[in-house]
């Protein structure tokens, strides 16, 4: 693929060269000022219509620039807070004279994501929200990223300070394979994970112009994985938005359940950009983040063994404890079943001595009824360690960006760009993660002009210093003792103790009775009553030498354990590879603009890399590539006196693993006066991630694999194996494999989105989508006859994707609401509903919708009080308790639903002042200002606070 790379090089050179013609130069200039103060305005986009061409204002609020355009041509004035302008040039002119006014209506943004091309946000054919550059400066959140959360119909699962995923219209996850994340146009996904970290490797606040959410099925524009929507980011152009600009951010985090409960947190960003002239332009960025991550200390019982249920408790309450922060503590082995083969050996000591006492009783009491009476029918875990003894929480991350920009003329403009990012961060996957030195690189060239762009970039990923903290916990235990010696240890130590009190009771009892049942009686009554002395003596002994958090010995085998590559050790390797080539065309202008048509293709690689940590390898031992590739059409037209608009796209995926997928989409919007209706049918499908086709990893509780035959089969599950839902039942059923297939969806939503009078902005949907082949994870049990890995003393559980039978369907609703009130006030309310509908033959299969029915945000701001720089927001936000599903959870827990994620509310607010003398805005904030603990998803850490003050300079700000 590297060398794939260096031959498209060559169609570069190419394209350069047809873009240089010999053609007449037009210069134009003039002086932007603001329409009500008259004063000059700075950093003004002024572009050629339709072109690349185009530049900035300067201090003085003039601009000028030299194009080939020929004339008559359109420029386009824009600034974020002012209302955007186009104007008639029809000759070279240098005083061209323009006021802007300040942007007051609601509404008039322009999208790229709906369509791939301009439009108004009004008449976008699917729901779409958006944050551009004033609401990134205004927005009451720690960062633009942390604000998503506050969007309509978008859900945020907080897994770190610093790694947060997005999900729309349900489906949540920590890490969501469903919601493509797209910055530059470039994948942000992690190659070897499939799902972007966050914004560990994204992109800088200080560059970010704009970002678009579109919930929904995207695939027909966007291709594979785009199901549940796409996040589509764009950075600052270093021609339109030069200078230097800098962001300190400092504050403290609070939450009542880390070791240490206030901690500070920093935040630095710079950016520098520059255009030499109007062909050369470039920019950098840098920023860094520290902290002290919150903590994941949920103690919750999940065993459900013993007859216990879920809920607090320890081991003194359940002696198979395995609490939901708590790792190591998953191993657990019943003792009763353990001991009963022994009977089977009269040599064994505990044989021989039950053997003994069932002679003298005359056949009383049989072999196996003593071994009843004095062990136990329980099962007993090992203790575990909490997650704060084992993970990183010392949160890091540095981002470097930089971008060379080259105008060939005013048609075609080159970019070259490179992004680097390293963080440490926790992640919650099918164990808890810490992604400690995790590094992403994305290296990027870009041919763009008016109507096409050619790009190819690859994506480097490496792990670097990441490990599973479970495994890490069962590994201690296993390095301070193998259970193999552990239970028995214990095993041994528990039955003597009761055997001996038995026996001795027994005689003692017979002696002065001189009756046999009661002598039986009164032995198993005192045996029993001893048994939490017995279980606490069997485990001190057992535990003689347990390695103690804090302790050399501890530390010692710790980092030798998180040195050493999965499955013998806790560090996991990915140094994943993505390569991709996409181009699009926009042929409007060749059909005259009768219709609006784009064609497009790509073409992507997937190098996987984990140095067999994750991934299963091949017969010659290599991990496997994935090839796949797409292309797309689309084609709208307006009609009816320009009031609809009819758009119809179709798009063809084929990966090497499954057969080709076609997705088409068609949409209708209706423009009457400022209400706009829509109406869409869209298609969506996804293709199984990298890990869910090829992953083969021992996790504390199950073992994971990929669903692609060459997988499974190596493990003979297929009529070798019981699902879980029916070994659980009571009644096993045995697993039969087959073809596994990419996941599809269907979605119609309706919509408005227009004003109700002149202050209210309304943007309303409702959607249903029908999935099949849906895409779940199920379970399967082998036991020990049909596993036969003498390694393992009980069942083996195993957990993969497969296609669930019946059709999955989901439906919703969403509403927001805008309101000016007047004096630069505004109120806002959105809320949203999601569900999945229950239709039966859906339990052998772990849906993770993950989603609350109804969760609502309130926001009111003004961005200039009363004219005096001052501004103020604040977000009250909502959200309904509900079901987590996900491979960390213990499986019985998953599959009887009882893993309740809590309701709760937080209050986030906001204080600015603009100090216009230093060109900068000065921010007083807080998150959760109230610091109510909650929690996104199971095993994920309690948020608490933060409270934060913030300077920002930005060389081109006006007064």
């Amino acid at each position: 693929m590297k060398k794939l790379f260096t031959q498209i090089l060559p169609v570069f050179t190419v394209v350069f060269l047809l873009a240089f013609a010999a053609v007449a130069q037009t210069k134009v200039g003039g002086t932007i000022k603001d329409a009500a103060s008259k004063e000059p305005l700075i950093g003004v986009s002024v572009s050629v219509k339709g072109k690349v061409i185009g530049t900035i204002t300067d201090a003085n609020g003039h601009f000028a620039f030299t194009t080939s355009t020929p004339v008559p041509f359109t420029i386009s004035v824009s600034m974020v807070g002012y209302e955007r302008q186009e104007i008639a040039v029809k000759s070279a002119k240098s005083d061209i004279q323009i006021d802007l006014k300040e942007q007051s209506v609601l509404g008039q943004d322009v999208v790229v994501s709906a369509s791939r091309i301009e439009e108004s946000v009004l008449q976008s054919p699917v729901s779409i929200e958006k944050m551009d550059l004033r609401s990134i400066r205004e927005t009451p959140a720690a960062n633009f990223y942390d604000a998503l959360r506050n969007m309509k119909g978008v859900e945020v699962s907080t897994q770190s300070v610093n790694f947060s995923s997005i999900s729309m219209r349900g489906f949540n996850s920590n890490g969501n394979v469903r919601v493509v994340q797209l910055i530059d146009g470039m994948d942000n996904q992690a190659p070897g994970l499939n799902f972007s970290v966050g914004n560990i490797v994204g992109i800088s606040e200080l560059d970010l112009e704009g970002l678009e959410v579109l919930p929904g099925a995207a695939s027909a524009l966007y291709g594979p994985n785009a199901m549940n929507g796409i996040i589509l980011m764009n950075s600052k152009s270093p021609f339109l938005y030069q200078g230097l600009s800098a962001q300190v951010k400092a504050g403290a985090m609070y939450a009542g359940n880390r070791a240490e409960a206030l901690t500070p947190y920093g935040d630095v960003s710079l950016r520098y950009a520059k255009a030499i002239n109007n062909k050369w332009a470039y920019k950098i960025n840098f920023n860094m983040l520290s902290a002290e991550d919150w903590a994941a200390t949920d103690t919750r019982d999940q065993s459900l063994l013993n007859g216990t249920s879920l809920g607090f408790g320890d081991r003194s309450t359940n002696l198979a404890y395995n609490g939901v922060g708590i790792y190591g503590d998953e191993t657990n082995v019943n003792m009763l079943s353990s001991l009963t083969p022994l009977l089977g050996v009269p040599t064994n000591p505990l044989t021989a001595g039950i053997n003994q006492i069932s002679k003298a009783t005359g056949g009383l009491l049989t072999p196996s009824a003593i071994l009843g009476y004095i062990v136990p029918n329980v099962a007993i875990s090992r203790q575990g360690y909490a997650e704060s003894d084992i993970a990183s929480y010392a949160n890091r991350n540095i981002k470097f960006n930089a971008a060379l920009h080259y105008r060939f003329n005013d048609k075609v403009e080159l970019i070259l760009q490179g992004s680097y990012g390293q963080g440490t961060a926790m992640y919650t996957g099918a164990d808890r993660y810490s992604i400690k030195n995790f590094s992403m690189g994305q290296y990027k060239a870009e041919l763009k002009g008016s109507n096409f762009f050619l790009r190819a970039y690859t994506t480097q990923e490496n792990s670097g210093d990441a490990y599973a903290t479970g495994t890490l916990g069962q590994l201690i235990n296993e390095a301070a003792k193998p259970s193999q010696a552990w239970y028995p240890e214990y095993f041994s130590t528990f039955a003597g103790l009761a055997l001996t009190n038995f026996g001795k009771v027994l005689q003692t009892t017979l002696a002065q009775t001189g009756n046999p049942t009661t002598a039986v009686g009164t032995a198993i009554a005192s045996t029993q009553a001893s048994f939490p002395y017995y279980h606490g003596t069997a485990r001190s002994v057992a535990d003689v030498g347990r390695l103690v958090p804090g302790t050399a010995a501890f530390n010692t085998a710790v980092e030798a354990i998180k040195g050493q590559a999965l499955p013998r050790g806790a560090k996991f390797t990915d140094k994943s590879a993505l390569y991709h080539l996409e181009g699009m065309y926009n042929l409007t202008e060749k059909l005259n603009n009768k219709v609006e048509m784009i064609v497009g293709a790509n073409y992507r690689q997937y190098a996987l890399n984990s140095e067999g940590t994750l991934f299963a390898l091949d017969n010659a031992g290599n991990e496997f590539t994935i090839n796949e590739f797409g292309a797309y059409a689309q084609v709208a037209k307006k009609m009816f006196a320009d009031k609809f608009k009819l758009t119809g796209s179709l798009r063809y995926d084929k990966n090497e693993n499954f057969e080709g997928q076609f997705s088409p989409r068609l949409s209708g919007v209706y423009s009457e006066g400022r209400s706009n209706f829509r109406a869409s049918y869209q298609t969506g499908f996804r293709i199984p991630t990298t890990q869910d086709q090829y992953i083969d990893l021992q996790t504390p509780s199950a073992r994971l694999l990929g669903g692609l035959a060459v997988v499974q089969d190596r493990y003979k599950l297929s009529g070798n194996s019981y699902t879980l839902q029916s070994v659980l039942k009571g009644a096993p059923v045995a697993y039969t494999s087959k073809a596994w297939k990419p996941e599809q969806v269907r979605t119609l939503e309706f919509g408005y989105k227009g004003f109700l009078g002149d202050r209210i902005l309304a943007d309303f949907y409702v959607y249903q989508s029908n999935f099949t082949n849906f895409s779940a994870g199920q379970v399967v049990v082998q036991t020990p006859a049909q596993h036969q890995d003498p390694a393992v003393l009980g069942n083996k559980l195993y957990s993969f994707p497969s296609n669930v039978d019946n059709e999955v369907v989901t439906n919703g609703w969403g509403l927001s609401l805008d309101y000016q009130l007047g004096s630069n006030w505004t109120l806002g309310t959105n809320v949203s509903y999601n569900a999945v509908k229950d239709n039966g033959g859906l339990n052998n299969y772990q849906l993770a919708f993950n989603t609350p029915n109804y969760r609502t945000n309130i926001t009111i701001g003004n961005r200039n009080i009363g004219g005096s720089g001052w501004g103020v927001n604040a977000v009250w936000r909502y959200q309904e308790k509900f079901v987590w599903q996900s491979s960390i959870v213990n499986q019985v827990v998953n599959q009887s639903q009882q893993s309740l994620i809590p309701s709760f509310n937080t209050l986030d607010a906001q204080v600015s002042k603009k100090l216009s003398g230093l060109k900068s805005i000065l921010k007083v904030g807080a998150t959760n200002l109230f610091g109510t603990p909650y929690t996104t998803g199971w095993a994920n850490p309690t948020v608490g606070s933060m409270y934060y003050v913030s300077i920002t300079f930005d060389e081109l700000l006006n007064k």
